[in-house]
């Protein structure tokens, strides 16, 4: 999407491009489930450990800082699960998530934007879940059934 701004040397149009954000989500299996993090800050919920790329930093990167940064665990990342992409996700702005699929061992600590985590299986999912991390978990559960086996 092109927006129109004057210039302010010379006052002439110019075109302002503005792009969906690039974002992780990193679905952390434990042996005791998934771990997810209670956001401290809105939209407010239960989400997939996660946030937004840095400049200049790969996505693997990202994942493995983002889910240190919230969880406190040091994970190992299996493989990207999928990316999803729809415009209204994040009822902030246009964002687009790539999801990895990571393990790690330990208890996680709730550290930067995660109010408190918690460990979860299928059943046991929590009902106010943030952005579109339902569907993204609905996906995990039933194209990874050999991973979720252990989750």
């Amino acid at each position: 999407m092109k927006d129109r701004l004057k210039c302010p040397h010379c006052g002439k149009d110019v075109e302002k491009y503005r792009n969906p954000f690039p974002t992780v989500d990193v679905i952390i299996e434990l042996s005791g489930g998934i771990v997810l993090i209670r956001r401290k800050n809105p939209p407010f919920g239960w989400a997939i450990p996660g946030g937004f790329v840095d400049y200049g930093e790969s996505l693997e990167a990202a994942a493995l800082r983002e889910a240190k940064e919230e969880t406190s665990l040091d994970v190992e990342l299996l493989f990207q699960m999928g990316a999803y992409s729809d415009p209204g996700r994040d009822p902030r702005f246009h964002t687009i998530s790539v999801v990895f699929i990571a393990k790690a061992e330990g208890e996680p600590k709730a550290a930067d934007d995660a109010e408190r985590t918690g460990v979860f299986r299928r059943e046991t999912l929590p009902e106010d879940l943030a952005f579109d991390h339902r569907e993204i978990l609905q996906d995990y559960f039933d194209k990874y059934t050999g991973l979720s086996a252990r989750a």
